[in-house]
């Protein structure tokens, strides 16, 4: 169960984070696309899991290492943006959000099944 605090403080993370893979993510990421699904922040503040959804990738598992491997970096980007709003930077995990995927193999069960 989260707090008022830990909501409020996750949509901050969540926008400001959507902002910078918008604005310097094809620095780092090339053509894909990446958003930030979820946010989900420790009660103390200090740690967060984002959850990605990427478009224009094939493979999700090289993009998600390739965030992990430049998370010291974006979580100084972020520190940069939320530093007057914020103590403390949490620290960030990065994990792919596969609802969309499951919600697409399950319209086409659906379809398949109305068409038998």
């Amino acid at each position: 169960m989260s707090t008022r605090r830990q909501e409020k403080f996750a949509r901050l993370i969540q926008r400001e984070l959507g902002d910078l893979f918008l604005k310097e993510g094809k620095k780092i990421f090339g053509d894909a696309m990446i958003s930030v699904t979820k946010v989900l922040v420790s009660p103390d503040l200090g740690y967060a899991k984002i959850y990605l959804n990427f478009i224009n990738v094939k493979n999700t598992d090289e993009v998600i290492e390739l965030v992990q491997n430049h998370a010291g970096e974006i979580r100084f980007n972020l520190g940069k943006r939320i530093r007057n709003q914020a103590r403390k930077i949490p620290e960030l995990s990065f994990f792919y959000d596969d609802t969309l995927d499951y919600v697409e193999k399950m319209d086409k069960l659906f379809k398949d099944i109305n068409k038998n």
